[in-house]
């Protein structure tokens, strides 16, 4: 720049000379500390108050889908937040309206000028979509912040009564890098309230298979990882599905009971006939441990056996106990015993039926009641 200078005409080099000291003099009076406070406001990226109180609330505007074997469901969400903040009070006269709006990302990030707390999903999947959001400011200072989201969450299931199965699915909601000492969170209950008629009246935020049946929040604390002396608030969102059992019923579990009486068929053939029932048999074997399969590629990986799983294997040992059962008569048929080999074919015809019928029963209420 000094070459630059020295090149210039001397009447010109002395207006540049000129403007680069009035340059630095207006550095100068805006880096005091007076001016330099002004300038950029250090305090407003601070909360207004230690500790500053937010009440949140969470809607659930759509479920869209539910993940069973990766245990995940995606969501939009509407997650609503109020604060007072009396640094960005304002007289409605002088500025000519009763309320500041800021709405958009762009508006939201660039010319926001306060602090607004920084709500996060800690068990969210990915960074999501954001699809609409607005900041609007009382006269007063109270600010209230909304926004929708698209999120995916990562939850565990309870599935030992699957299909017949009601998931608590969970949302941990907490105000990211602050403490319990400059943020606390609470429930707003206004959205709480909403949420509930909401449920009970829209029918269209069910997603397929499943109903919406309840949503509460309740707010607490959780300690940081490392440290017991640092906690934060957090927000718990349980958000109570039940599943629509119907579809899995009449696609599964009917075809497998009927598959099963099919079985018992042989009780019926000639105790003779010894090739053909235990091809009926092995066919009805086979064609069980198929379903398994499929019931398995739909269903996560787990520590414990569902309702479903336990009926398929019910299901497996009464039929496989058909192959025995023939053994059992062509020996007493060979033994010369053919009228004790067709009485045991006349106890089977209601002993497995009733045996089946009685241990899915049991089975079924102790997965419901336990």
């Amino acid at each position: 720049m000094l070459l630059y200078r020295e090149l210039l005409p001397s009447q010109t080099r002395s207006r540049a000379v000129a403007l680069d000291v009035r340059l630095l003099t207006l550095l100068a009076l805006l880096l005091t500390p007076t001016n330099l406070a002004w300038a950029l406001d250090a305090g407003m990226p601070n909360p207004p108050a230690s500790p500053t109180t937010v009440k949140c609330g969470l809607m659930i505007l759509d479920v869209i889908d539910i993940d069973d074997v990766n245990e995940t469901f995606e969501a939009e969400i509407a997650i609503s937040a109020s604060w007072h903040d009396p640094r960005l009070a304002f007289d409605p006269q002088a500025e000519g309206t009763d309320r500041m709006l800021f709405q958009g990302e762009f508006q939201f990030a660039e010319v926001f000028p306060g602090w607004w707390p920084q709500l996060l999903i800690i068990n969210q999947v990915g960074r999501g979509d954001t699809s609409a959001i607005k900041i609007e400011i009382a006269p007063d200072g109270r600010v209230t912040f909304l926004e929708q989201r698209n999120v995916l969450l990562e939850t565990p299931m309870a599935l030992y009564d699957y299909p017949f199965d009601t998931q608590r699915l969970k949302a941990l909601l907490v105000p990211f890098g602050n403490t319990s000492d400059e943020v606390v969170l609470e429930v707003d209950e206004r959205f709480n309230m909403a949420t509930q008629d909401y449920v009970q009246q829209e029918q269209g935020v069910n997603v397929a298979g499943w109903d919406l049946r309840s949503l509460e929040m309740t707010a607490g604390r959780t300690s940081s990882i490392g440290s017991l002396d640092t906690t934060f608030s957090r927000i718990v969102t349980t958000i109570t599905l039940e599943r629509r059992s119907g579809q899995i019923v009449w696609d599964i579990l009917l075809p497998l009971v009927v598959l099963v009486s099919m079985v018992w068929s042989i009780f019926w053939l000639d105790s003779e006939d010894v090739a053909d029932r235990l091809n009926i048999s092995f066919i009805g074997v086979l064609t069980i441990v198929a379903y398994q399969f499929v019931v398995i590629d739909n269903m996560p990986r787990m520590a414990y056996l569902t309702f479903t799983d336990t009926l398929l294997l019910v299901s497996f040992l009464i039929t496989s106990a058909t192959i025995p059962q023939s053994l059992l008569l062509r020996r007493l048929i060979r033994k010369g015993h053919k009228a004790a080999a067709d009485q045991i074919d006349r106890t089977c015809r209601w002993a497995f039926p009733l045996g089946y019928a009685l241990t899915s029963a049991g089975l079924l209420t102790f997965y419901r009641l336990f």
